[in-house]
């Protein structure tokens, strides 16, 4: 199911609101049934590097005049908005691929009463609509991004030793491997050479350094008899399966099949053979409009788009139906662990050149649809 699906949601809340009992709006013909106005089923959907922007293609037809004493026609005006969406990537394949608590969408569209209601009934419930705020005309949730926040959950048997079992569901990580982990994880702060962190850059292409604020690891819980524990990361933008190479390559030198040196030496233009951790565990957790939000956020016309109020909703969600989720396909699927079985093969001391004439796997140039964030 593809992010129509929304726009759909849209035209059908619109569509009930016009065939709803009451007094006529001014300017809108009387309609009968869910027919939808013609102005608004001309719309079409076209894609922007990524984003979503739709336009009217064809103006609504002309009023024919009457008589001199009518009331001339007031036209509901259309605004622009950004919603606020969270949707479980199980059941939804549109966008980035990935689990989301907070996706962000603008659009334009006309402000009936209880417009997140009647979208959100169009739903089907691993897809919630949790908020919506008023931006100005120009506004792209694409391109307006100052940077996003990604979590990556993922059971802490990944960080145990190599001698243990790849499943061992009775460990729990312990104070000095999470801090192990979390000097690690803040070594990728700041500017750096992606290339070996997806297929589909060169090492000496610019758009592969990439700008990165903050990554470290949450203290554990359990869930079902599982210890979990979840890595955020926040940077400007991210590449085809960036951040999973950078959770896979950590806990590759936490469970001590490759040496600390490989994390310098991935920035640097040899190929190394990154391996990349399953696409299960990776949520897209916020999406930030910093800049935006200094220049409009306090002119008194417009809300700044930080969603606070809309904290509680976004937890909830993760709670419902995204860690759940998570925690029974690893139980089922065993991700985690079929994947830890496959880092003795990885050759971190070679080239991916010399990886392969060991049959080591080589990362491809077709592997994989998903993204963890921009695939410019």
């Amino acid at each position: 199911m593809g992010f129509p699906r929304l726009w759909a949601a849209l035209l059908r809340a619109w569509g009930r609101w016009t065939a709803c009992p009451g007094p006529r709006v001014p300017g809108l013909p009387p309609m009968a049934g869910n027919k939808v106005p013609p102005a608004l089923a001309s719309h079409q959907d076209r894609k922007v590097r990524g984003g979503w922007v739709w336009e009217e293609t064809q103006r609504p037809p002309k009023r024919v005049k009457g008589g001199e004493d009518e009331e001339p026609p007031r036209k509901l005006p259309k605004r622009k908005i950004v919603l606020l969406m969270a949707y479980s990537g199980k059941g939804y394949h549109g966008m980035q691929g990935v689990s989301a608590a907070g996706q962000v969408v603008s659009l334009k569209v006309w402000l009936i009463d209880d417009i997140l209601d009647k979208i959100n009934s169009h739903l089907p419930s691993h897809i919630r609509i949790l908020g919506l705020k008023r931006v100005t005309g120009g506004f792209n949730s694409k391109n307006k991004c100052d940077a996003r926040t990604y979590c990556y959950m993922l059971p802490t048997f990944a960080f145990a030793h190599k001698d243990r079992d790849v499943q061992d569901e009775s460990y729990r990580l312990s104070t000095e491997t999470l801090q192990q982990v979390n000097r690690l994880l803040a070594c990728y702060k700041g500017t750096h050479n992606f290339h070996n962190f997806t297929s589909q850059k060169g090492p000496r292409e610019p758009s592969a350094r990439r700008y990165i604020l903050e990554m470290y690891c949450e203290e554990p819980f359990v869930r079902e008899g599982l210890e979990f524990a979840v890595i955020k990361v926040k940077g400007q933008s991210f590449m085809m399966h960036q951040i999973r190479k950078m959770v896979g390559l950590v806990v590759a030198i936490v469970k001590g099949y490759a040496p600390e040196s490989v994390l310098e030496r991935s920035w640097g233009e040899e190929k190394v053979d990154v391996p990349k951790a399953p696409g299960l565990g990776l949520v897209l957790e916020r999406v930030h409009f910093e800049k935006y939000n200094q220049r409009f956020g306090s002119d008194g016309l417009h809300e700044p788009l930080d969603w606070a109020q809309e904290e509680g909703k976004v937890a909830a969600f993760k709670e419902q139906y995204i860690y759940p989720t998570i925690v029974s396909t690893e139980r089922d699927e065993r991700s985690m662990a079929q994947w830890l079985s496959t880092l003795p093969i990885h050759n971190f001391s070679a080239t991916a050149l010399g990886a392969a004439g060991t049959g080591a796997k080589v990362p491809s140039s077709l592997e994989g649809s998903e993204g963890d964030g921009d695939s410019d």
